[in-house]
């Protein structure tokens, strides 16, 4: 039996760095559409300054999974909280001269940050057992729950701190970099290939054509692309859809507050599931509660209407994606990890970017009320369920033709 005794401590270090480091992504998705909206020049790019943070996050995947294969997890997190500090400074000040364009390079860097975070769940599973790896995936992600409730209830206390609107809030995120960095010398984890020789495989490493023609990797990278996506397409506009409706802004972050949990809570009990029944259908289930959140907003503007679509969502995205990244972590070796994570995690935020920049033309361009505008938002969930519905069934009538 594998001993997954330095497993369960990079693990518990991990789930730190997420509850402590990550509450700044809720703190930026409350208020990087309202900031937007008081400095863009066209309403219809409110939420440019979050879709800014999400297009950094893809274009950062491809050199930084490649970075941390040869120098280390460790340096990649370390590297990443840097830039999201810095990112912090940067919108900070872009706030203070009331720049736009400051703004969205601030949100640039933080984009940094968001890239070296989705990659704790991949380090989670570096040093893990087959029989952890789902376990582990599952609980670095339920770090997520401590976010969830330090970041909003934060954001409450300095979003309004200083006299310029929203200021408080960067600089209290440049504070939660620069502290949080420390955790990560605390990971026992490989040291990277820098300088050393590299074995020789018996299999050489697929090419990039070659993973995209395995079905497993392919499904995967479309689950977690669609979860991913949809999420982030409605939590968005949610802020906005909020105040927009004539609820207060600590409407907007207790509800996502609600969201965050409902996101990472699971995960104390996703990778049991997964186990028990099967990545498949984990993440089949987390299409069909997505499609229930899209049903719940259609169905009104109430404050209930609101908290119950964004826990759905939360849930949705939880099943969904924690489900397609164990799909992929079992759909390569180790000699193909930084190239598929790179790949997975380009293609996932290429997605989530196009969704962002939708979401705020949706919400805000597409209607003549907040009303129509979220119901345009969550209508256009729609297409791509029926995507990733479509890649499951395709993959399991692939696998039931496929040879013994």
């Amino acid at each position: 039996m594998i001993d997954d005794t330095r497993a369960r401590r990079n693990v518990t270090v991990l789930v730190a760095a997420q509850a402590f480091l990550g509450a700044q992504m809720p703190m930026i998705f409350v208020i990087g559409g309202l900031a937007g909206g008081m400095l863009s020049p066209n309403i219809c790019l409110a939420t440019l300054p979050i879709s800014f943070i999400v297009f950094s996050s893809m274009t950062t995947a491809p050199w930084l999974s490649p970075l941390m294969q040869r120098r280390g997890r460790r340096f990649g997190f370390v590297l990443g909280a840097g830039a999201g500090a810095i990112g912090a400074l940067i919108a900070a000040y872009g706030l203070y001269i009331g720049s736009f364009a400051v703004l969205l390079l601030g949100s640039f860097f933080t984009g940094i940050y968001m890239s070296a975070q989705g990659f704790y769940r991949f380090a989670a599973a570096d040093t893990a057992s087959d029989r952890f790896k789902p376990k582990a995936i599952s609980y670095v992600l339920a770090g997520g729950l401590v976010s969830a409730l330090i970041g909003p209830q934060l954001n409450k206390l300095v979003q309004d701190a200083l006299v310029v609107p929203y200021l408080g809030t960067y600089l209290a995120v440049a504070a939660i970099n620069i502290v949080g960095m420390s955790l990560f010398w605390f990971l026992d984890l490989p040291k990277g290939t820098r300088g050393q020789p590299q074995p020789v495989s018996a299999i050489p490493p697929r090419t990039r054509r070659e993973l995209l023609r395995d079905p497993r990797i392919v499904v995967a990278i479309i689950c977690a692309m669609v979860s991913y996506a949809l999420m982030n397409l409605v939590m968005t506009s949610t802020p906005l859809a909020v105040v927009g409706c004539g609820f207060s802004k600590n409407n907007a972050n207790d509800i996502v507050s609600a969201h965050v949990v409902a996101m990472y809570l699971p995960s104390f009990f996703t990778g049991h599931l997964i186990a028990r029944f099967g990545v498949t259908r984990i993440v089949g289930a987390g299409l069909a509660i997505l499609t229930a959140a899209g049903v719940v907003a259609l169905s009104g503007v109430t404050l209930m209407n609101f908290f119950g679509a964004l826990v759905l969502l939360g849930m949705g995205w939880n099943f969904g994606f924690i489900g397609a990244t164990t799909m992929l972590a079992g759909s390569h070796n180790t000699a193909e990890r930084g190239v598929v994570q790179g790949l997975n995690d380009t293609i996932v935020f290429g997605m989530v970017t196009v969704a962002s920049v939708t979401s705020g033309g949706l919400m805000n361009c597409s209607g003549g009320s907040p009303v129509q505008g979220w119901d345009m938002v969550n209508l256009a969930m729609l297409p791509l369920i029926a995507l990733a519905a479509g890649a499951l069934v395709w993959l399991a009538l692939s696998s039931r033709r496929a040879p013994a």
